[in-house]
């Protein structure tokens, strides 16, 4: 089975989008063994879906800088470093979240086919975090107050 959205086999013969207009169209098998031409369909949900994530980083990026706003009002020295480093990492969070939803709302807009998922940012905000609380650590180890 063809899986490029942008041909598609109907009856043995390939066509681009052109000659169906502007709507994508996939493939799927006929249970008589022919190919038939399905426009591809965004559902509502997907769009919500895409929100609803969008809200889940939002509300972790808003957990974190709580976090640095009460570790830069009421720490020490090395607590308001940390607390600067969880600011600077929550801001970006919440850069990384609507450049995350901007993307992924204009590929479902175009009805791009093809994973939406995102491996590289979940990974990296583990790893700045990991290295903001080593650092964290290391400064409350180094400097005891």
């Amino acid at each position: 089975m063809n899986t490029d959205a942008s041909v598609i086999a109907v009856q043995g013969h390939r066509a681009g989008p052109s000659s169906y207009g502007s709507v994508p169209f996939t493939s799927r098998d006929d249970p008589a063994g022919k190919r038939i031409a399905v426009p591809v369909r965004v559902e509502p949900k997907v769009f919500f879906a895409n929100e609803r994530t969008f809200l889940s980083w939002l509300n972790f990026a808003i957990v974190l800088g709580s976090l640095a706003l009460g570790l830069l009002n009421f720490g020490d020295r090395t607590g308001k470093i940390a607390g600067a480093a969880f600011t600077v990492i929550a801001m970006l969070v919440m850069v990384y979240a609507l450049m995350l939803f901007q993307w992924r709302a204009e590929r479902i807009r175009r009805r791009d086919a093809g994973p939406y998922d995102d491996r590289r940012g979940p990974v990296m905000l583990v790893v700045v975090l990991i290295a903001a609380i080593l650092v964290n650590f290391y400064l409350r180890f180094v400097y005891p107050s």
